[in-house]
């Protein structure tokens, strides 16, 4: 069983209970197929492919699973990090509030990702907030899981390394372009980097397959919506892109990547 304090990843506990019921009045069939669930939710995550069925039991046995509705917290600065986060379905964001309530959004986390990963760490409480974007399912794993994976399994380790310093390499991108460029570039920067993550060729151009607000590119760059809206009614006009219902596609992807003197994004 996952232990847990009273904050933290002790919601999964609750929520767990609440949804389901105690876990040990279930039947037998009940239990079998929520192991088989859980099991195939971790299997989503590339990082838990190769995993042994031994391996995949032990981390199955030893996680909790809930689901956020929309714009719900899934945890709190100064939460408990014990727990690193799978999301196995929905969409979360990370992201950080000043004092007057401001939002900075960090990442989006699409499903597959890992999050909270600096429970690996050994740091005991969150430092951002994550935040259920639209109704959303969780995986908690314990932190010692997967720091035992980390040490059997190199490329595990490799692969939570790398996830973890891309992140920071994000957000010290963002850092710079916000002290240094202005906001039209900072949104073009972003429509790159989104791109780079999101990006499907069409024949209109490449079509970002995930749908943002103005509020939203506005809350990555660190301007206010309205000066969003107004950069993208201004590429827009240009030809260097087009918006519907909110989902962007890069119409002239060259030249928008030209005017900032950088490469193309390459699609993954």
């Amino acid at each position: 069983m996952l232990e847990t304090s009273d904050r933290g990843s002790s919601w999964f506990v609750r929520g767990e209970a609440q949804a389901h019921g105690i876990r040990e009045a279930r039947s037998g069939a009940d239990r079998e197929g929520i192991v088989n669930e859980k099991v195939w939710r971790l299997q989503c995550c590339t990082l838990f492919e190769r995993l042994s069925p031994l391996e995949l039991s032990r981390l199955e046995s030893r996680s909790r699973i809930r689901t956020f509705p929309r714009k719900s917290p899934i945890y709190s600065p100064a939460d408990d990090a014990s727990s690193v986060l799978l999301l196995t379905k929905g969409r979360a964001k990370l992201c950080s509030l000043n004092s007057d309530g401001k939002q900075a959004i960090l990442a989006f986390i699409e499903p597959g990702e890992l999050f909270g990963e600096l429970a690996v760490l050994g740091l005991r409480s969150r430092e951002e907030r994550a935040e259920a974007v639209e109704t959303s399912t969780v995986v908690a794993i314990p932190g010692e899981e997967i720091e035992a994976l980390m040490e059997r399994h190199p490329s595990v380790s490799l692969a939570i390394t790398k996830l973890i310093g891309l992140r920071r390499r994000r957000i010290e991108r963002r850092l710079r372009h916000l002290l240094f460029h202005s906001t039209r570039e900072r949104l073009l920067h972003l429509l790159l980097e989104l791109a780079e993550q999101y990006g499907v060729a069409t024949p209109g151009g490449i079509a970002l397959k995930v749908k943002m607000s103005h509020q939203d590119l506005a809350d990555v760059i660190g301007a206010s919506r309205e000066s969003v809206t107004l950069r993208l009614g201004e590429l827009q006009a240009e030809g260097w892109l087009s918006v519907v219902k909110r989902k962007i596609t890069l119409t002239d992807v060259n030249r928008l990547a030209a005017s900032l003197e950088s490469a193309p994004p390459v699609l993954l």
